[in-house]
This record gives structure tokens, sequence and C-alpha cells, in this order.
């Protein structure tokens, strides 16, 4: 099997193949090193649209938008007769997320340092 760190290296083909092809993962299910790998993704979209009239009936306006957005969440791995799950490890939101807990534990930190140094006067 692919090591794990070469995940992402399977859902980013060479650009040279995919040329001129518009999905996040254009080749669908694909060998690689005798391993058949078929990438998973997360597909999200969404649309809107409304209209309106200024005060007193001065200007109209409409509009409408539509948007889209893929990520990998994995792959299948098929070796032989083995099926695999490989999920893709996204380091943006796991230091995004420990962002987030270090600034909470520091304001409870100081939230308790704060809290004792008035009991203690």
């Amino acid at each position: 099997m692919p090591d794990p760190g070469s995940l992402f290296d399977l859902f980013n083909p060479d650009p040279e193949e995919s040329k001129g092809a518009a999905a996040p993962f254009p080749h669908g299910t694909y060998e690689k090193n005798g391993v058949t790998v078929i990438p998973a993704a997360r597909v999200q979209g969404g649309a809107g649209g409304g209209g309106g009239e200024g005060p007193q009936g001065q200007g109209k306006g409409s509009g409408t938008g539509f948007g889209m957005s893929a990520r990998p969440v994995g792959a299948y791995l098929i070796r032989g007769d083995e099926v695999s799950w490989r999920p893709a490890v996204d380091l943006n939101r796991i230091i995004l997320g420990s962002q987030i807990v270090a600034i909470v534990a520091l304001l409870t930190i100081r939230a308790i340092v704060k809290a004792r140094a008035k009991a203690g006067r």
C-alpha cells in the first residue's frame, strides 16, 4: 500500500493528465502502484436569489447566485481482495483546531489566575 503521506498526491494527479478537466477529481477510479484507488469527496452546494425595490418605488433589482465546493475525505484502496479506507488528513483544519484549543486554554488559565488573585486580597 502507498504510504499515508502520498494520499494527497493520489487526489492531485499530474496536471498534464487532467488538462481541461473541470471536476476536482476528474479521474474517478484509477490504479497506481498496483493499488486501485477510489477517491471520495464531500461535495456541497447552495443557491439563492432575491429581488427588491427601493423606497418610494425608486429602483428595482434582483439577482441569483450559486456556489459549490468539494473537499477530499479519503479514498478506498483496493489491493487484490483487500479493501481499506484511508482518510484524507486536512492539516489546515488540525492547525486551526489546535489554535482554538490553545486560545480557550489561555483564557481559562487567565480567568483562574485573576480569580485567585482577587480572592487573595
